[in-house]
């Protein structure tokens, strides 16, 4: 019998970095999906399938959930959604391939558990887990790590958005691996107050305080990443967030940043466009990326 799979990807709105400190961050799921298939194998030995997915790291998500032991099994690991012109998105396809193939694997879309940790494992112990449970719930969510807490949101009417690709991949495990062989900065206390902040500004569900909050939010961003000498808003970020306050917009990097993409916030759909034809010499690409309010499910076969 074949069991099918499938999670979300993710883009973190808010709460980065200050999310490993049990700051509340918030994320979106996004319809791009890890899709897994689980099916016996015809010659009694293990096959493993990656499309999307290359190199030796494809082999540590099936292990980190099976303990090592390869059964006689065929594992198609589908991330090729994530990838745009051959390069990785930084949508959080790591997070939803491991959710959806403890679904698979489990036959069952209980599986917070057995996903978290094996993504901890993966991020050598230094990950928040909101990608995980982003994959795991879908929609619009709030995450708190210490408590494992998820709680869902609505998304402000007339809050538009657009997803910026820098088309330079980031590597989060470096960055929080250069997070924490760093001394601790004045401001990660200022981010750790802003968090909070702009949760309350996503859970009030108006689009003005949103965009609102987030001007100090990204001030006190701005400053934690000099601080901790984290390049959060390299790769083209920190002119496209200068340009947006220009022109009355919100643009910010998403989660570790650095690369990966960003998002450009506004209350009008015709504004955000003109912004990106205005700036297109800094775009290098705009994400067909909507709201996908499904988490993990099963498919069928």
């Amino acid at each position: 019998m074949t069991v099918v799979a499938s999670a979300p990807g993710k883009i973190v709105l808010s709460g980065e970095y200050a999310v490993l400190w049990d700051a509340p961050a918030v994320s979106m799921a996004v319809n791009r999906r890890a899709v897994v298939s689980v099916s016996p194998s015809a010659d009694g030995k293990c096959h493993l399938v990656t499309p999307g997915f290359e190199g030796m790291a494809r082999y540590r998500v099936l292990d980190s959930l099976l303990g090592g032991e390869r059964p006689a099994m065929r594992y198609t690991l589908d991330t090729s959604a994530f990838v745009e012109d051959g390069r990785k998105t930084g949508i959080g396809s790591s997070a939803a391939l491991t959710v959806a193939l403890a679904a698979a694997i489990n036959e069952s879309t209980d599986v917070m558990d057995e996903a978290m940790l094996a993504h901890h494992e993966l991020q050598g112990g230094r990950g928040s887990g909101v990608d995980v449970a982003t994959a795991m719930h879908g929609g619009l969510i709030e995450f708190t790590r210490g408590a494992g807490r998820v709680r869902s949101l609505r998304w402000p009417r007339g809050l538009e958005y657009r997803v910026i690709w820098t088309g330079v991949p980031a590597s989060t495990e470096e960055k929080l691996a250069k997070l924490a062989a760093a001394a601790t900065g004045p401001t990660r206390s200022a981010l750790l107050l802003a968090a909070p902040r702009m949760r309350d500004a996503w859970r009030s569900g108006d689009a003005d305080a949103v965009l609102a909050e987030y001007v100090p939010y990204i001030g006190a961003l701005r400053q934690f990443s000099i601080d901790h000498g984290l390049g959060i808003f390299d790769a083209g970020h920190e002119e496209l967030t200068d340009a947006a306050m220009v022109d009355g917009l919100v643009y910010k990097p998403a989660g570790a940043g650095g690369g990966d993409i960003g998002l450009l916030f506004g209350r009008n759909k015709d504004e955000l466009e003109v912004f990106l034809k205005r700036h297109a010499q800094l775009v290098n690409g705009v994400l067909d990326l909507a709201l996908d309010p499904a988490g993990v499910r099963l498919e069928p076969a």
